[in-house]
Protein backbone atom coordinates (compact mmCIF):
# COMPACT_ATOMS: atom_id res chain seq x y z
CA UNK A 1 0.00 0.00 0.00
CA UNK A 2 0.92 3.72 -0.62
CA UNK A 3 -0.12 7.28 -0.19
CA UNK A 4 -0.99 9.03 -4.20
CA UNK A 5 -2.30 12.43 -4.74
CA UNK A 6 -5.07 12.84 -7.09
CA UNK A 7 -5.79 15.88 -9.11
CA UNK A 8 -9.44 17.28 -10.45
CA UNK A 9 -9.97 20.59 -12.01
CA UNK A 10 -13.04 22.16 -10.92
CA UNK A 11 -15.47 23.37 -13.97
CA UNK A 12 -14.14 26.88 -13.09
CA UNK A 13 -10.35 25.82 -13.57
CA UNK A 14 -9.19 25.49 -10.06
CA UNK A 15 -7.18 22.47 -8.86
CA UNK A 16 -7.88 20.42 -5.90
CA UNK A 17 -5.87 18.11 -4.27
CA UNK A 18 -6.89 14.36 -2.79
CA UNK A 19 -4.65 12.61 -0.87
CA UNK A 20 -5.85 8.52 -1.32
CA UNK A 21 -4.19 5.11 -0.06
CA UNK A 22 -3.84 2.70 -2.86
CA UNK A 23 -2.65 -0.59 -3.59
CA UNK A 24 -1.19 -2.41 -6.25
CA UNK A 25 -2.67 -5.95 -7.49
CA UNK A 26 -1.64 -8.15 -10.13
CA UNK A 27 -4.74 -8.82 -12.87
CA UNK A 28 -4.11 -11.26 -15.21
CA UNK A 29 -0.60 -10.88 -15.49
CA UNK A 30 -0.92 -7.00 -15.41
CA UNK A 31 -0.05 -4.58 -11.89
CA UNK A 32 -3.52 -2.59 -11.57
CA UNK A 33 -4.32 -0.12 -9.19
CA UNK A 34 -7.39 0.08 -6.75
CA UNK A 35 -8.16 3.09 -3.95
CA UNK A 36 -8.97 1.55 -0.76
CA UNK A 37 -9.75 5.05 0.56
CA UNK A 38 -10.12 8.63 -0.22
CA UNK A 39 -8.67 10.36 2.78
CA UNK A 40 -9.50 14.07 2.26
CA UNK A 41 -8.66 17.67 0.49
CA UNK A 42 -4.84 17.33 0.69
CA UNK A 43 -5.16 21.39 1.60
CA UNK A 44 -7.57 20.54 4.86
CA UNK A 45 -5.74 17.81 5.82
CA UNK A 46 -2.38 19.88 6.52
CA UNK A 47 -4.08 21.68 8.85
CA UNK A 48 -3.97 19.08 11.56
CA UNK A 49 -6.01 16.56 10.75
CA UNK A 50 -3.07 14.25 8.99
CA UNK A 51 -1.10 14.87 12.17
CA UNK A 52 -3.51 13.46 14.52
CA UNK A 53 -4.44 10.06 11.82
CA UNK A 54 -0.40 9.60 11.90
CA UNK A 55 -0.38 9.69 15.56
CA UNK A 56 -3.09 7.23 15.90
CA UNK A 57 -1.74 4.57 14.08
CA UNK A 58 1.75 4.90 15.22
CA UNK A 59 0.64 2.35 18.07
CA UNK A 60 0.07 -0.07 15.46
CA UNK A 61 3.68 0.13 13.87
CA UNK A 62 6.44 -1.17 15.89
CA UNK A 63 9.13 0.13 14.29
CA UNK A 64 7.62 3.70 14.13
CA UNK A 65 7.50 3.36 17.91
CA UNK A 66 10.86 2.14 18.29
CA UNK A 67 12.00 5.28 16.01
CA UNK A 68 9.96 8.09 17.47
CA UNK A 69 11.52 6.88 20.98
CA UNK A 70 15.00 7.09 19.50
CA UNK A 71 14.33 10.74 18.55
CA UNK A 72 14.06 11.27 22.08
CA UNK A 73 17.35 9.27 22.92
CA UNK A 74 21.09 10.94 22.09
CA UNK A 75 24.25 9.66 22.98
CA UNK A 76 26.89 12.28 23.52
CA UNK A 77 29.89 10.31 23.79
CA UNK A 78 31.54 6.85 24.69
CA UNK A 79 34.86 6.48 26.95
CA UNK A 80 37.09 3.99 28.60
CA UNK A 81 35.07 3.38 32.18
CA UNK A 82 36.15 -0.27 33.58
CA UNK A 83 40.04 -0.11 34.00
CA UNK A 84 39.50 3.05 35.45
CA UNK A 85 37.42 1.28 38.15
CA UNK A 86 39.22 -1.15 39.08
CA UNK A 87 43.03 0.66 39.31
CA UNK A 88 41.65 3.75 41.14
CA UNK A 89 40.20 0.79 43.95
CA UNK A 90 44.08 -0.35 43.37
CA UNK A 91 45.19 2.92 44.00
CA UNK A 92 43.69 3.32 47.46
CA UNK A 93 43.57 0.38 48.62
CA UNK A 94 47.59 -0.17 48.27
CA UNK A 95 48.19 2.79 49.91
CA UNK A 96 49.26 4.36 46.92
CA UNK A 97 47.10 7.40 47.29
CA UNK A 98 47.40 7.93 50.91
CA UNK A 99 51.19 7.86 50.66
CA UNK A 100 51.04 10.96 47.50
CA UNK A 101 49.06 13.46 49.92
CA UNK A 102 51.12 13.00 52.92
CA UNK A 103 54.03 13.77 50.20
CA UNK A 104 51.93 16.56 48.94
CA UNK A 105 51.42 18.15 52.00
CA UNK A 106 54.89 19.37 52.48
CA UNK A 107 54.80 21.21 49.29
CA UNK A 108 53.21 24.33 48.38
CA UNK A 109 51.64 22.47 44.92
CA UNK A 110 48.59 24.40 44.72
CA UNK A 111 47.32 21.76 41.79
CA UNK A 112 45.41 17.89 42.29
CA UNK A 113 49.43 16.91 41.67
CA UNK A 114 47.97 13.16 43.03
CA UNK A 115 45.49 13.02 40.38
CA UNK A 116 48.02 13.94 37.90
CA UNK A 117 50.02 11.16 38.67
CA UNK A 118 47.30 8.87 38.94
CA UNK A 119 45.82 10.13 35.33
CA UNK A 120 49.38 9.17 34.15
CA UNK A 121 49.27 6.20 35.81
CA UNK A 122 46.47 4.90 34.56
CA UNK A 123 47.57 5.92 30.51
CA UNK A 124 50.84 3.76 30.85
CA UNK A 125 47.87 0.76 31.89
CA UNK A 126 45.30 1.71 29.50
CA UNK A 127 46.80 3.88 26.78
CA UNK A 128 50.59 4.26 26.83
CA UNK A 129 50.93 8.14 25.60
CA UNK A 130 53.13 11.32 25.78
CA UNK A 131 52.09 14.01 28.23
CA UNK A 132 50.47 15.72 25.26
CA UNK A 133 48.14 12.70 25.04
CA UNK A 134 47.51 12.17 28.21
CA UNK A 135 46.31 15.18 28.50
CA UNK A 136 43.43 14.86 25.42
CA UNK A 137 43.11 11.31 26.95
CA UNK A 138 42.39 12.25 30.08
CA UNK A 139 39.51 15.10 28.45
CA UNK A 140 38.32 13.32 25.79
CA UNK A 141 39.27 9.19 26.29
CA UNK A 142 38.54 8.09 29.60
CA UNK A 143 35.55 8.75 32.07
CA UNK A 144 36.86 9.81 35.38
CA UNK A 145 35.20 13.30 36.52
CA UNK A 146 38.42 14.14 38.86
CA UNK A 147 40.56 14.70 35.67
CA UNK A 148 38.22 17.58 34.62
CA UNK A 149 40.69 20.38 36.19
CA UNK A 150 43.87 18.97 35.17
CA UNK A 151 46.28 20.45 32.24
CA UNK A 152 48.87 19.77 30.13
CA UNK A 153 51.66 21.70 32.60
CA UNK A 154 50.31 19.88 35.43
CA UNK A 155 51.04 16.56 34.00
CA UNK A 156 54.98 17.69 33.59
CA UNK A 157 54.99 19.58 36.60
CA UNK A 158 53.62 16.46 38.11
CA UNK A 159 57.00 14.46 36.74
CA UNK A 160 59.22 16.80 38.65
CA UNK A 161 57.31 15.95 42.37
CA UNK A 162 57.59 12.31 41.54
CA UNK A 163 61.22 12.83 40.54
CA UNK A 164 61.81 14.49 43.75
CA UNK A 165 60.26 12.06 46.41
CA UNK A 166 60.54 8.35 44.92
CA UNK A 167 62.48 7.25 47.62
CA UNK A 168 59.79 8.52 50.24
CA UNK A 169 56.79 6.46 47.88
CA UNK A 170 58.85 3.58 47.17
CA UNK A 171 59.45 3.15 51.19
CA UNK A 172 56.18 4.13 52.51
CA UNK A 173 54.70 1.96 50.06
CA UNK A 174 56.98 -0.96 50.98
CA UNK A 175 56.11 -0.38 54.43
CA UNK A 176 52.16 0.11 54.00
CA UNK A 177 49.92 -3.08 55.83
CA UNK A 178 53.40 -4.33 57.33
CA UNK A 179 53.57 -4.54 60.98
CA UNK A 180 56.15 -5.21 63.71
CA UNK A 181 56.43 -9.28 62.86
CA UNK A 182 56.88 -8.64 59.14
CA UNK A 183 58.87 -5.59 58.13
CA UNK A 184 62.36 -7.29 57.46
CA UNK A 185 62.42 -8.96 54.05
CA UNK A 186 64.97 -12.21 53.99
CA UNK A 187 64.98 -12.75 50.18
CA UNK A 188 64.85 -10.43 47.11
CA UNK A 189 65.83 -10.09 43.36
CA UNK A 190 67.47 -8.03 41.56
CA UNK A 191 68.65 -7.29 37.98
CA UNK A 192 69.09 -4.51 35.27
CA UNK A 193 68.31 -3.72 31.56
CA UNK A 194 69.22 -0.85 29.35
CA UNK A 195 66.43 1.40 27.76
CA UNK A 196 68.10 3.80 24.74
CA UNK A 197 66.24 6.92 23.55
CA UNK A 198 66.47 8.65 20.73
CA UNK A 199 68.24 12.09 20.07
CA UNK A 200 71.24 13.66 21.84
CA UNK A 201 72.18 13.11 25.59
CA UNK A 202 71.42 16.04 27.90
CA UNK A 203 72.38 15.41 31.64
CA UNK A 204 74.22 12.54 33.36
CA UNK A 205 71.84 10.39 33.09
CA UNK A 206 71.50 9.47 29.17
CA UNK A 207 74.93 8.28 27.96
CA UNK A 208 76.58 5.96 25.19
CA UNK A 209 77.03 2.31 26.48
CA UNK A 210 76.59 -1.48 26.37
CA UNK A 211 73.41 -2.05 25.23
CA UNK A 212 71.01 -4.91 26.06
CA UNK A 213 69.06 -3.84 23.09
CA UNK A 214 71.83 -4.26 20.86
CA UNK A 215 71.85 -0.39 20.02
CA UNK A 216 75.32 0.93 21.13
CA UNK A 217 74.66 4.05 18.51
CA UNK A 218 71.92 5.25 21.20
CA UNK A 219 72.26 6.99 24.19
CA UNK A 220 70.53 4.86 26.97
CA UNK A 221 69.67 4.40 30.67
CA UNK A 222 70.40 1.90 32.92
CA UNK A 223 66.83 0.56 35.05
CA UNK A 224 67.42 -1.79 37.72
CA UNK A 225 64.49 -3.38 38.83
CA UNK A 226 64.22 -5.09 42.85
CA UNK A 227 61.48 -7.19 43.33
CA UNK A 228 59.87 -9.63 46.10
CA UNK A 229 59.95 -13.49 45.87
CA UNK A 230 56.30 -13.24 44.62
CA UNK A 231 57.11 -10.40 41.80
CA UNK A 232 56.01 -7.34 43.80
CA UNK A 233 58.67 -4.94 42.89
CA UNK A 234 59.00 -2.84 45.44
CA UNK A 235 61.89 -0.47 43.65
CA UNK A 236 63.94 0.58 41.40
CA UNK A 237 67.71 2.60 40.34
CA UNK A 238 67.70 4.99 37.25
CA UNK A 239 71.56 4.69 36.66
CA UNK A 240 73.75 6.63 33.77
CA UNK A 241 73.68 4.41 30.54
CA UNK A 242 77.62 4.12 30.99
CA UNK A 243 77.30 2.15 33.95
CA UNK A 244 79.05 -1.20 33.98
CA UNK A 245 76.82 -4.14 35.36
CA UNK A 246 78.57 -5.17 37.91
CA UNK A 247 78.86 -1.44 39.43
CA UNK A 248 75.17 -1.10 38.66
CA UNK A 249 74.64 -4.32 40.80
CA UNK A 250 76.91 -3.23 43.95
CA UNK A 251 75.67 0.29 43.99
CA UNK A 252 72.26 -0.24 44.07
CA UNK A 253 72.03 -3.32 46.02
CA UNK A 254 73.65 -1.89 48.56
CA UNK A 255 71.92 1.36 48.62
CA UNK A 256 68.53 -0.97 48.18
CA UNK A 257 69.49 -3.45 51.47
CA UNK A 258 70.01 -0.27 53.79
CA UNK A 259 66.74 1.38 52.78
CA UNK A 260 64.66 -1.79 52.91
CA UNK A 261 66.37 -3.71 56.29
CA UNK A 262 66.90 -6.33 53.32
CA UNK A 263 69.01 -9.29 54.67
CA UNK A 264 69.50 -11.01 51.97
CA UNK A 265 69.41 -10.46 48.00
CA UNK A 266 69.65 -13.12 45.63
CA UNK A 267 70.48 -12.88 41.98
CA UNK A 268 68.86 -14.70 39.80
CA UNK A 269 70.25 -14.57 35.77
CA UNK A 270 70.68 -16.92 32.70
CA UNK A 271 74.28 -17.82 32.53
CA UNK A 272 74.82 -16.01 29.08
CA UNK A 273 73.18 -12.63 30.83
CA UNK A 274 76.38 -12.29 33.90
CA UNK A 275 80.00 -11.64 33.05
CA UNK A 276 82.60 -13.90 34.98
CA UNK A 277 83.53 -10.32 36.02
CA UNK A 278 80.04 -9.39 37.40
CA UNK A 279 79.91 -13.05 39.63
CA UNK A 280 83.71 -12.29 40.77
CA UNK A 281 82.35 -9.32 42.53
CA UNK A 282 79.28 -10.60 43.66
CA UNK A 283 81.41 -13.42 44.77
CA UNK A 284 83.84 -11.29 46.87
CA UNK A 285 80.81 -8.63 47.65
CA UNK A 286 79.37 -11.67 49.63
CA UNK A 287 76.64 -11.97 47.55
CA UNK A 288 74.51 -14.89 46.41
CA UNK A 289 72.87 -15.76 43.02
CA UNK A 290 71.20 -18.64 40.96
CA UNK A 291 72.00 -18.99 37.70
CA UNK A 292 70.74 -20.72 34.70
CA UNK A 293 73.59 -22.51 32.79
CA UNK A 294 74.24 -23.38 29.29
CA UNK A 295 74.37 -27.52 29.38
CA UNK A 296 75.75 -27.96 26.36
CA UNK A 297 78.09 -25.28 26.24
CA UNK A 298 79.62 -26.58 30.25
CA UNK A 299 81.94 -29.68 29.17
CA UNK A 300 81.58 -30.64 33.10
CA UNK A 301 77.82 -30.25 33.34
CA UNK A 302 77.72 -32.88 30.23
CA UNK A 303 80.16 -35.07 30.98
CA UNK A 304 79.73 -35.03 34.91
CA UNK A 305 77.03 -33.51 36.57
CA UNK A 306 74.10 -35.13 34.00
CA UNK A 307 75.89 -38.21 34.61
CA UNK A 308 75.88 -38.41 38.75
CA UNK A 309 73.63 -40.71 40.41
CA UNK A 310 71.05 -40.18 42.86
CA UNK A 311 67.37 -40.00 43.06
CA UNK A 312 65.23 -37.04 42.33
CA UNK A 313 62.89 -34.73 44.75
CA UNK A 314 59.69 -34.42 43.49
CA UNK A 315 58.16 -30.50 44.03
CA UNK A 316 55.69 -30.39 41.88
CA UNK A 317 53.66 -32.58 39.43
CA UNK A 318 56.24 -30.77 36.60
CA UNK A 319 58.99 -30.43 38.81
CA UNK A 320 61.32 -32.82 40.30
CA UNK A 321 65.17 -31.79 41.70
CA UNK A 322 68.27 -33.12 42.48
CA UNK A 323 71.48 -31.89 44.74
CA UNK A 324 75.19 -32.32 42.48
CA UNK A 325 78.29 -31.09 44.08
CA UNK A 326 81.73 -30.37 42.09
CA UNK A 327 85.24 -29.27 42.62
CA UNK A 328 83.30 -26.78 45.81
CA UNK A 329 80.64 -25.46 43.29
CA UNK A 330 76.85 -26.70 43.92
CA UNK A 331 74.52 -27.40 41.21
CA UNK A 332 70.61 -28.07 40.97
CA UNK A 333 69.22 -30.50 37.88
CA UNK A 334 65.68 -29.54 37.34
CA UNK A 335 63.64 -32.45 35.38
CA UNK A 336 59.98 -31.67 33.70
CA UNK A 337 58.57 -35.43 33.04
CA UNK A 338 55.98 -33.79 30.62
CA UNK A 339 58.75 -31.63 29.16
CA UNK A 340 61.10 -35.16 28.56
CA UNK A 341 58.13 -36.57 26.56
CA UNK A 342 57.65 -33.57 24.68
CA UNK A 343 61.65 -33.22 23.70
CA UNK A 344 61.08 -37.15 23.13
CA UNK A 345 58.61 -36.84 20.74
CA UNK A 346 60.24 -33.66 19.01
CA UNK A 347 63.57 -35.08 18.12
CA UNK A 348 61.79 -38.39 16.81
CA UNK A 349 59.98 -36.03 14.25
CA UNK A 350 63.55 -34.82 13.72
CA UNK A 351 65.24 -38.29 13.08
CA UNK A 352 62.33 -39.68 10.93
CA UNK A 353 62.33 -36.50 8.16
CA UNK A 354 66.30 -36.62 8.71
CA UNK A 355 65.99 -40.45 7.83
CA UNK A 356 63.93 -39.36 4.68
CA UNK A 357 66.42 -37.35 3.14
CA UNK A 358 69.12 -39.13 3.80
CA UNK A 359 67.56 -41.49 1.49
CA UNK A 360 66.96 -38.66 -1.13
CA UNK A 361 70.77 -37.67 -0.62
CA UNK A 362 72.16 -34.02 -0.63
CA UNK A 363 74.64 -34.58 2.74
CA UNK A 364 75.84 -30.90 2.30
CA UNK A 365 72.53 -29.54 2.67
CA UNK A 366 71.53 -31.33 5.87
CA UNK A 367 74.85 -31.08 7.10
CA UNK A 368 74.12 -27.12 6.87
CA UNK A 369 70.75 -28.03 9.27
CA UNK A 370 71.62 -27.36 13.07
CA UNK A 371 68.67 -29.71 13.87
CA UNK A 372 70.00 -32.28 11.91
CA UNK A 373 73.62 -31.71 12.30
CA UNK A 374 73.52 -32.57 15.33
CA UNK A 375 72.30 -36.04 14.62
CA UNK A 376 75.06 -37.18 11.80
CA UNK A 377 78.23 -38.80 11.76
CA UNK A 378 79.91 -37.42 8.16
CA UNK A 379 82.65 -39.21 6.35
CA UNK A 380 83.29 -37.77 3.10
CA UNK A 381 80.08 -37.67 1.02
CA UNK A 382 78.58 -40.12 3.38
CA UNK A 383 76.62 -39.30 6.33
CA UNK A 384 74.58 -41.38 8.84
CA UNK A 385 72.55 -41.20 11.78
CA UNK A 386 74.90 -41.54 15.16
CA UNK A 387 73.38 -43.67 17.36
CA UNK A 388 75.82 -42.40 19.87
CA UNK A 389 74.71 -38.98 19.66
CA UNK A 390 71.07 -39.36 19.65
CA UNK A 391 71.48 -41.19 22.99
CA UNK A 392 73.46 -38.16 24.05
CA UNK A 393 70.78 -35.76 23.57
CA UNK A 394 68.08 -37.87 24.84
CA UNK A 395 70.01 -37.30 28.39
CA UNK A 396 69.05 -33.74 28.22
CA UNK A 397 65.28 -34.12 27.55
CA UNK A 398 63.04 -32.14 29.86
CA UNK A 399 65.91 -31.16 32.17
CA UNK A 400 68.04 -27.40 33.08
CA UNK A 401 70.95 -27.26 35.35
CA UNK A 402 71.50 -24.26 37.63
CA UNK A 403 74.61 -23.09 39.75
CA UNK A 404 73.98 -21.36 43.32
CA UNK A 405 76.03 -20.29 46.07
CA UNK A 406 73.24 -20.36 48.13
CA UNK A 407 72.34 -22.73 50.86
CA UNK A 408 68.51 -22.79 50.16
CA UNK A 409 66.96 -26.14 49.23
CA UNK A 410 66.84 -27.87 46.07
CA UNK A 411 63.22 -27.03 45.84
CA UNK A 412 63.68 -23.51 46.72
CA UNK A 413 66.58 -22.79 44.18
CA UNK A 414 64.05 -24.36 41.42
CA UNK A 415 61.51 -22.19 42.44
CA UNK A 416 63.54 -19.42 42.86
CA UNK A 417 64.81 -19.27 39.29
CA UNK A 418 61.03 -20.11 37.83
CA UNK A 419 60.61 -16.50 39.43
CA UNK A 420 63.25 -15.04 36.54
CA UNK A 421 60.13 -14.89 34.36
CA UNK A 422 58.82 -12.52 36.33
CA UNK A 423 61.29 -9.79 36.32
CA UNK A 424 62.13 -10.46 32.63
CA UNK A 425 58.46 -9.84 32.34
CA UNK A 426 58.62 -6.78 34.61
CA UNK A 427 61.30 -5.44 32.36
CA UNK A 428 58.95 -6.15 28.81
CA UNK A 429 56.55 -4.32 30.75
CA UNK A 430 58.26 -1.21 31.71
CA UNK A 431 59.67 -1.15 28.25
CA UNK A 432 56.61 -0.91 26.77
CA UNK A 433 55.54 1.47 29.25
CA UNK A 434 58.64 3.87 29.12
CA UNK A 435 57.31 4.71 25.26
CA UNK A 436 61.08 5.17 24.48
CA UNK A 437 61.16 5.08 21.07
CA UNK A 438 61.38 7.91 20.86
CA UNK A 439 61.52 9.34 24.38
CA UNK A 440 59.40 12.44 25.19
CA UNK A 441 61.60 13.55 27.64
CA UNK A 442 65.50 14.67 28.02
CA UNK A 443 66.30 16.34 31.43
CA UNK A 444 67.32 13.86 34.29
CA UNK A 445 64.68 14.84 36.63
CA UNK A 446 61.64 14.51 33.88
CA UNK A 447 63.34 10.64 32.59
CA UNK A 448 63.28 9.82 36.55
CA UNK A 449 59.89 10.62 36.82
CA UNK A 450 58.61 9.43 34.49
CA UNK A 451 60.60 5.85 35.19
CA UNK A 452 58.96 6.14 38.58
CA UNK A 453 55.75 6.78 36.87
CA UNK A 454 55.90 3.55 34.84
CA UNK A 455 57.35 1.51 37.94
CA UNK A 456 53.93 2.44 39.77
CA UNK A 457 52.18 1.39 36.88
CA UNK A 458 53.25 -2.26 36.97
CA UNK A 459 53.24 -2.19 40.45
CA UNK A 460 49.47 -1.72 40.15
CA UNK A 461 49.34 -4.36 37.37
CA UNK A 462 51.28 -7.23 39.94
CA UNK A 463 49.08 -6.04 42.45
CA UNK A 464 45.89 -6.89 40.37
CA UNK A 465 47.38 -9.98 38.79
CA UNK A 466 48.23 -11.47 42.61
CA UNK A 467 44.09 -10.56 43.62
CA UNK A 468 42.69 -12.19 40.34
CA UNK A 469 45.11 -14.89 41.26
CA UNK A 470 43.65 -15.79 44.32
CA UNK A 471 39.45 -15.49 43.73
CA UNK A 472 40.31 -17.02 40.02
CA UNK A 473 43.54 -19.13 39.86
CA UNK A 474 42.36 -20.31 36.30
CA UNK A 475 41.54 -16.95 34.91
CA UNK A 476 43.41 -15.17 32.08
CA UNK A 477 44.32 -12.17 33.06
CA UNK A 478 44.72 -10.70 29.48
CA UNK A 479 41.03 -11.73 28.78
CA UNK A 480 39.88 -10.51 32.22
CA UNK A 481 41.57 -6.72 31.20
CA UNK A 482 40.11 -7.31 27.64
CA UNK A 483 36.89 -7.91 29.04
CA UNK A 484 36.84 -5.36 31.62
CA UNK A 485 37.65 -2.72 28.54
CA UNK A 486 34.54 -3.41 27.20
CA UNK A 487 32.96 -1.18 30.13
CA UNK A 488 31.84 2.00 28.93
CA UNK A 489 30.73 5.00 30.49
CA UNK A 490 28.18 6.86 27.62
CA UNK A 491 26.42 10.12 28.16
CA UNK A 492 22.79 10.26 26.96
CA UNK A 493 20.28 12.66 26.78
CA UNK A 494 16.55 11.07 27.01
CA UNK A 495 13.92 13.47 27.30
CA UNK A 496 15.39 16.48 27.91
CA UNK A 497 17.85 15.05 30.56
CA UNK A 498 21.04 13.76 30.53
CA UNK A 499 22.89 10.96 32.04
CA UNK A 500 25.90 9.30 32.29
CA UNK A 501 25.05 5.22 32.34
CA UNK A 502 27.75 2.08 32.08
CA UNK A 503 27.93 -0.28 29.32
CA UNK A 504 26.67 -4.44 30.85
CA UNK A 505 29.55 -6.23 32.34
CA UNK A 506 30.63 -8.83 29.40
CA UNK A 507 32.79 -11.99 29.83
CA UNK A 508 35.18 -12.06 32.77
CA UNK A 509 35.06 -8.45 33.20
CA UNK A 510 33.25 -9.14 36.62
CA UNK A 511 36.17 -11.40 37.77
CA UNK A 512 38.43 -8.07 38.47
CA UNK A 513 35.85 -6.16 40.59
CA UNK A 514 35.89 -9.38 42.96
CA UNK A 515 39.50 -9.81 42.78
CA UNK A 516 40.00 -6.01 44.15
CA UNK A 517 36.46 -6.37 46.32
CA UNK A 518 34.48 -3.82 44.96
CA UNK A 519 30.86 -3.35 44.23
CA UNK A 520 29.72 -3.27 40.74
CA UNK A 521 28.23 0.48 40.61
CA UNK A 522 25.06 1.48 39.20
CA UNK A 523 24.36 1.40 35.65
CA UNK A 524 23.24 5.26 36.15
CA UNK A 525 26.68 6.94 37.42
CA UNK A 526 25.36 10.65 36.78
CA UNK A 527 22.10 12.60 36.27
CA UNK A 528 21.64 16.21 35.43
CA UNK A 529 18.10 18.10 34.56
CA UNK A 530 20.26 19.84 31.24
CA UNK A 531 22.01 18.12 28.36
CA UNK A 532 25.93 18.97 29.04
CA UNK A 533 28.36 17.98 26.64
CA UNK A 534 31.57 18.21 28.88
CA UNK A 535 29.85 15.28 32.17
Amino acid sequence: MFTRVKKRVNKDGTVREYLQIVENRRVDGKIRQRVLCTLGRLDELRQGQLDRLIDSLVKFSEKRAVLDQAQELFAHWSREYGPALIFRRLWETTGLALILEQAVAHTRIAFDVCEAVYAMVLNRLMDPASKVGVAEWAAKEVYEPRFSTLELHHYYRALDFLAGCKETIEEQLFLYGRDLFNQQVDIVFFDTTSVYLEGQPRGELLQYGYSKDHRPDRPQVLVGLLMLQDGTPIAHEVLPGNTADVAAFLTAIQRLKHRFSINRVIIVADRGTVSKKTLAALDKAGYSYILGMRMRRVKEIAEIILRRAGRYQEVAANLQVKNVNYEGKRYVICYNPEEAKRDALAREEVLQSLQTKLQAGGVKSLVGNSAYRKYLTVNADQAEIDAAKVEEEARYDGKYVLQTTTDLPAAEVAKAYKQLWRVERAFRELKQKLDVRPMYHWTDKRIRGHVMVCFLAFYLETRLYQALREVAPAACYTKVLRDLARVKAVQLTVNGRTFVARTQLEGDAHLAFKAVKMRVPSQVLHQDTHPKEGV
